[in-house]
């Protein structure tokens, strides 16, 4: 296996960012066909896991260790679910948000999430975080867990 791993690295190459292949077909990794095989459920969750672990790093580098870890369970994953959003460099234009998590002011928190153009284009999933950063409870609509097949 070690050989024909070795043979499709260089016949196909390493591409970490989606690519069309001489064909014009959607292509990542080493040589994947998006368009015709996509990934499997267990590849998506893996990347999912990743993406998490990136999130809460950069949480832990924006809020600090110390203010990170002394946010409740269900105020950190409203900042994981921005961070997956909105990515960092967004995230990071939410300065008054910010500011108001690290002074423990999840009323103005909840405000300012919702005073926002991101606000605006997710709809109902600000409205459900802002709930959860407002009150630190679940938001009823993440109450049970749906199946992701």
């Amino acid at each position: 296996m070690e050989l024909v791993k070795n043979m499709l690295l260089i016949d196909e190459g390493l591409r970490l960012k989606p690519y069309r292949d001489t064909v014009g077909k959607l292509t990542i990794g080493v040589g994947r066909n998006l368009d015709d095989v996509g990934i499997t459920e267990e590849e998506a969750l893996y990347l999912l896991e990743n993406d998490i672990q990136r999130a809460v790093k950069d949480a832990t580098e924006i809020f600090g260790t110390t203010t990170w870890l002394s946010l409740d369970e269900i105020r950190q994953a409203v900042i994981i679910d921005m961070l997956f959003n909105l990515g960092k460099p967004r995230f990071l234009t939410f300065r008054k948000f910010i500011q108001a998590v690290k002074e423990g002011d999840f009323e103005r928190a909840s405000k300012e999430m919702l005073n926002s153009r991101w606000a605006r284009q997710v709809g109902k999933r600000a409205e459900r975080l802002a709930y959860m950063m407002r009150r630190g409870e679940i938001h009823p609509d993440y109450q049970e867990v749906k199946s992701v097949t």
